[in-house]
Protein backbone atom coordinates (compact mmCIF):
# COMPACT_ATOMS: atom_id res chain seq x y z
CA UNK A 1 0.00 0.00 0.00
CA UNK A 2 1.28 3.01 -1.24
CA UNK A 3 1.65 5.63 1.73
CA UNK A 4 0.25 9.45 1.00
CA UNK A 5 2.66 11.97 1.35
CA UNK A 6 1.40 14.78 3.81
CA UNK A 7 0.87 17.76 2.11
CA UNK A 8 2.98 20.93 3.16
CA UNK A 9 2.06 23.35 5.59
CA UNK A 10 2.68 27.02 4.66
CA UNK A 11 4.75 28.82 7.62
CA UNK A 12 2.16 30.05 10.22
CA UNK A 13 2.91 33.51 12.31
CA UNK A 14 1.89 34.16 15.56
CA UNK A 15 0.89 30.58 16.37
CA UNK A 16 -0.52 29.01 19.85
CA UNK A 17 -1.82 25.62 18.89
CA UNK A 18 -3.64 26.60 16.08
CA UNK A 19 -2.11 27.62 13.47
CA UNK A 20 -2.91 31.51 11.31
CA UNK A 21 -2.18 32.17 7.91
CA UNK A 22 0.49 35.16 7.25
CA UNK A 23 -2.97 37.87 5.84
CA UNK A 24 -4.60 36.92 9.09
CA UNK A 25 -1.06 37.70 11.34
CA UNK A 26 0.11 41.08 9.66
CA UNK A 27 -3.84 41.93 10.20
CA UNK A 28 -3.06 41.31 13.87
CA UNK A 29 0.22 42.92 14.21
CA UNK A 30 -0.96 46.02 12.63
CA UNK A 31 -4.02 46.28 14.75
CA UNK A 32 -2.12 45.64 18.08
CA UNK A 33 0.08 48.32 16.72
CA UNK A 34 -2.35 50.41 16.43
CA UNK A 35 -4.12 49.42 20.07
CA UNK A 36 -0.53 50.55 21.78
CA UNK A 37 -0.61 53.84 19.43
CA UNK A 38 -4.12 54.61 21.18
CA UNK A 39 -3.24 53.31 24.76
CA UNK A 40 0.17 56.02 24.61
CA UNK A 41 -2.12 58.22 22.92
CA UNK A 42 -4.51 58.64 25.56
CA UNK A 43 -1.62 58.67 28.39
CA UNK A 44 -0.94 62.24 26.67
CA UNK A 45 -3.95 63.35 26.76
CA UNK A 46 -4.51 62.13 30.74
CA UNK A 47 -1.38 63.67 31.86
CA UNK A 48 -2.10 67.43 29.65
CA UNK A 49 -5.51 67.35 31.50
CA UNK A 50 -4.46 66.66 34.59
CA UNK A 51 -1.34 69.27 34.37
CA UNK A 52 -4.11 71.44 33.37
CA UNK A 53 -6.71 70.80 36.14
CA UNK A 54 -4.41 71.87 38.78
CA UNK A 55 -4.74 75.18 37.41
CA UNK A 56 -8.68 75.57 36.40
CA UNK A 57 -9.69 72.82 39.10
CA UNK A 58 -13.26 74.26 39.52
CA UNK A 59 -13.21 76.55 37.03
CA UNK A 60 -15.15 77.23 33.44
CA UNK A 61 -16.08 79.34 31.15
CA UNK A 62 -19.06 81.56 30.52
CA UNK A 63 -20.54 83.53 27.44
CA UNK A 64 -22.36 86.97 29.29
CA UNK A 65 -25.26 88.58 27.12
CA UNK A 66 -22.97 91.15 25.67
CA UNK A 67 -21.27 87.89 23.73
CA UNK A 68 -17.82 88.47 25.87
CA UNK A 69 -16.84 85.62 27.86
CA UNK A 70 -15.80 85.43 31.54
CA UNK A 71 -13.76 82.93 34.16
CA UNK A 72 -16.89 81.29 36.29
CA UNK A 73 -16.47 78.76 39.60
CA UNK A 74 -18.80 75.86 40.28
CA UNK A 75 -20.46 76.82 43.74
CA UNK A 76 -23.11 74.73 45.18
CA UNK A 77 -26.30 76.53 44.69
CA UNK A 78 -26.44 78.09 48.19
CA UNK A 79 -23.05 79.49 48.12
CA UNK A 80 -21.80 83.22 47.81
CA UNK A 81 -18.49 84.71 47.93
CA UNK A 82 -17.38 87.24 50.67
CA UNK A 83 -17.43 89.82 47.16
CA UNK A 84 -20.14 89.00 45.61
CA UNK A 85 -22.17 89.68 49.01
CA UNK A 86 -20.88 92.84 49.85
CA UNK A 87 -20.86 94.17 45.99
CA UNK A 88 -24.19 93.03 46.12
CA UNK A 89 -25.24 95.20 49.45
CA UNK A 90 -23.36 98.00 48.26
CA UNK A 91 -24.99 98.67 44.80
CA UNK A 92 -28.37 98.11 46.08
CA UNK A 93 -27.71 100.11 48.90
CA UNK A 94 -26.66 103.31 46.88
CA UNK A 95 -29.20 103.14 44.28
CA UNK A 96 -32.06 103.03 46.68
CA UNK A 97 -31.06 105.59 48.47
CA UNK A 98 -29.18 107.99 45.69
CA UNK A 99 -31.49 110.46 44.61
CA UNK A 100 -30.57 113.27 41.95
CA UNK A 101 -33.63 113.54 40.08
CA UNK A 102 -31.89 112.66 37.22
CA UNK A 103 -32.75 109.18 34.73
CA UNK A 104 -30.77 107.49 32.43
CA UNK A 105 -31.86 106.52 29.42
CA UNK A 106 -31.01 105.11 25.85
CA UNK A 107 -32.86 106.69 22.81
CA UNK A 108 -31.78 105.63 19.34
CA UNK A 109 -29.04 103.99 20.30
CA UNK A 110 -27.86 107.07 22.00
CA UNK A 111 -27.17 107.38 26.27
CA UNK A 112 -29.05 110.50 27.42
CA UNK A 113 -30.39 111.71 30.82
CA UNK A 114 -33.74 113.35 31.67
CA UNK A 115 -35.62 114.48 34.24
CA UNK A 116 -36.57 111.68 36.67
CA UNK A 117 -40.75 112.21 37.47
CA UNK A 118 -40.57 109.74 40.02
CA UNK A 119 -43.16 106.30 40.52
CA UNK A 120 -46.18 107.14 42.92
CA UNK A 121 -46.34 105.13 45.85
CA UNK A 122 -49.47 104.90 48.34
CA UNK A 123 -47.74 105.44 51.74
CA UNK A 124 -48.96 104.07 55.22
CA UNK A 125 -50.96 107.25 55.45
CA UNK A 126 -52.90 107.05 52.52
CA UNK A 127 -51.09 109.66 51.10
CA UNK A 128 -49.79 109.52 47.54
CA UNK A 129 -46.17 110.19 47.39
CA UNK A 130 -42.84 109.73 44.72
CA UNK A 131 -39.95 107.68 45.05
CA UNK A 132 -36.94 108.10 42.55
CA UNK A 133 -37.28 105.39 39.32
CA UNK A 134 -34.15 104.21 40.04
CA UNK A 135 -34.60 103.42 43.99
CA UNK A 136 -38.33 101.86 42.95
CA UNK A 137 -35.74 99.81 40.40
CA UNK A 138 -32.99 98.81 42.64
CA UNK A 139 -35.86 97.90 45.36
CA UNK A 140 -36.53 94.47 43.27
CA UNK A 141 -33.32 93.28 45.66
CA UNK A 142 -35.80 93.20 48.02
CA UNK A 143 -37.50 90.29 49.26
CA UNK A 144 -41.40 89.95 48.75
CA UNK A 145 -41.80 87.22 51.83
CA UNK A 146 -44.17 89.01 54.07
CA UNK A 147 -44.60 92.37 51.94
CA UNK A 148 -40.96 93.31 52.85
CA UNK A 149 -40.42 95.06 49.88
CA UNK A 150 -43.99 96.95 49.12
CA UNK A 151 -43.49 98.35 52.98
CA UNK A 152 -40.04 99.23 52.66
CA UNK A 153 -41.31 101.17 49.52
CA UNK A 154 -44.24 102.71 51.54
CA UNK A 155 -41.75 104.25 53.62
CA UNK A 156 -39.23 104.95 51.72
CA UNK A 157 -42.05 107.65 49.80
CA UNK A 158 -42.07 109.26 53.04
CA UNK A 159 -38.72 110.30 53.41
CA UNK A 160 -37.77 111.66 49.64
CA UNK A 161 -37.91 115.25 50.03
CA UNK A 162 -40.24 116.64 47.26
CA UNK A 163 -37.59 119.08 46.11
CA UNK A 164 -35.69 116.08 44.87
CA UNK A 165 -37.73 115.64 41.49
CA UNK A 166 -37.68 119.45 40.40
CA UNK A 167 -34.32 119.74 40.43
CA UNK A 168 -33.43 121.68 44.18
CA UNK A 169 -32.39 118.71 46.45
CA UNK A 170 -29.76 115.84 45.88
CA UNK A 171 -29.09 112.83 48.13
CA UNK A 172 -26.23 110.62 48.25
CA UNK A 173 -25.04 107.39 49.95
CA UNK A 174 -21.46 107.53 50.65
CA UNK A 175 -20.45 103.62 51.99
CA UNK A 176 -17.87 104.15 54.62
CA UNK A 177 -17.66 100.05 55.66
CA UNK A 178 -19.18 97.12 54.72
CA UNK A 179 -18.17 94.08 57.13
CA UNK A 180 -17.29 90.85 56.40
CA UNK A 181 -20.37 88.47 56.06
CA UNK A 182 -21.61 86.33 59.10
CA UNK A 183 -22.89 83.08 58.00
CA UNK A 184 -26.09 82.38 60.20
CA UNK A 185 -26.69 79.25 58.09
CA UNK A 186 -26.61 77.69 54.80
CA UNK A 187 -27.69 80.20 52.01
CA UNK A 188 -28.13 83.52 54.59
CA UNK A 189 -25.47 86.14 55.74
CA UNK A 190 -25.56 89.04 57.98
CA UNK A 191 -24.03 92.04 57.53
CA UNK A 192 -23.01 95.47 58.80
CA UNK A 193 -23.01 98.87 56.04
CA UNK A 194 -21.68 101.47 58.06
CA UNK A 195 -22.69 104.81 55.71
CA UNK A 196 -23.73 108.55 55.35
CA UNK A 197 -26.08 110.14 53.51
CA UNK A 198 -25.27 113.48 52.38
CA UNK A 199 -28.34 115.77 51.21
CA UNK A 200 -27.05 118.56 49.19
CA UNK A 201 -29.82 121.70 48.78
CA UNK A 202 -29.34 124.11 45.22
CA UNK A 203 -29.53 127.16 47.70
CA UNK A 204 -26.87 125.79 49.63
CA UNK A 205 -22.96 124.62 48.74
CA UNK A 206 -22.36 122.83 51.78
CA UNK A 207 -23.83 119.14 52.13
CA UNK A 208 -25.62 117.50 55.45
CA UNK A 209 -24.83 114.44 56.17
CA UNK A 210 -26.77 112.14 58.50
CA UNK A 211 -25.76 108.40 59.68
CA UNK A 212 -27.07 105.88 58.13
CA UNK A 213 -26.03 102.61 59.78
CA UNK A 214 -27.44 99.24 58.90
CA UNK A 215 -27.26 95.61 59.78
CA UNK A 216 -28.30 94.02 56.77
CA UNK A 217 -29.44 90.10 56.14
CA UNK A 218 -29.22 88.43 52.71
CA UNK A 219 -30.26 85.43 51.59
CA UNK A 220 -29.46 83.08 48.40
CA UNK A 221 -32.05 82.24 45.68
CA UNK A 222 -32.32 80.95 42.03
CA UNK A 223 -31.33 84.06 39.70
CA UNK A 224 -34.12 85.06 37.28
CA UNK A 225 -34.37 84.07 33.85
CA UNK A 226 -34.63 86.37 30.85
CA UNK A 227 -37.39 85.27 28.97
CA UNK A 228 -36.96 85.06 25.10
CA UNK A 229 -38.38 88.48 24.58
CA UNK A 230 -38.08 90.69 27.92
CA UNK A 231 -39.73 93.36 28.90
CA UNK A 232 -38.52 96.38 30.73
CA UNK A 233 -39.96 95.63 33.95
CA UNK A 234 -38.00 91.96 33.07
CA UNK A 235 -35.21 93.41 32.51
CA UNK A 236 -35.25 95.60 35.83
CA UNK A 237 -35.52 92.72 38.08
CA UNK A 238 -33.39 90.48 36.67
CA UNK A 239 -30.52 93.54 36.90
CA UNK A 240 -31.51 94.03 40.45
CA UNK A 241 -31.42 90.21 41.44
CA UNK A 242 -28.38 88.57 39.12
CA UNK A 243 -26.34 88.06 41.82
CA UNK A 244 -28.27 85.18 42.94
CA UNK A 245 -29.55 87.31 46.40
CA UNK A 246 -32.16 88.91 48.21
CA UNK A 247 -32.17 90.99 50.98
CA UNK A 248 -34.22 90.07 53.81
CA UNK A 249 -34.41 92.36 56.45
CA UNK A 250 -32.69 95.91 57.42
CA UNK A 251 -32.26 97.11 60.60
CA UNK A 252 -30.67 99.88 62.59
CA UNK A 253 -27.13 99.31 64.21
CA UNK A 254 -26.31 100.53 66.97
CA UNK A 255 -23.02 99.25 69.29
CA UNK A 256 -24.66 95.72 68.52
CA UNK A 257 -28.17 96.88 69.44
CA UNK A 258 -30.65 96.26 66.40
CA UNK A 259 -34.05 97.82 65.78
CA UNK A 260 -36.13 97.25 62.97
CA UNK A 261 -36.31 99.59 59.97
Amino acid sequence: MVKLKAKSQPLRLLSYGQSTSTPVAIATTVGAAAGILSLLLQFIVFGISSGTNRYVKGMTVVQLQDGSISPAKFVGSYERDDETIKRFISDSMIKMFGWNGIIEASENGENITKPDRGIDIQTKRNNRKKIPTRAWEAAFALSENQDFRANFIKKLAEIVPSGVFNGEVQVSLVTRHISKPRKIKDGKWEVDYIGTLVSFNRSENQGKGIAFNKTITVEAIDTPKLPAKPTELDKKIHLARRSGLEITQIVDYNLGKKEKY
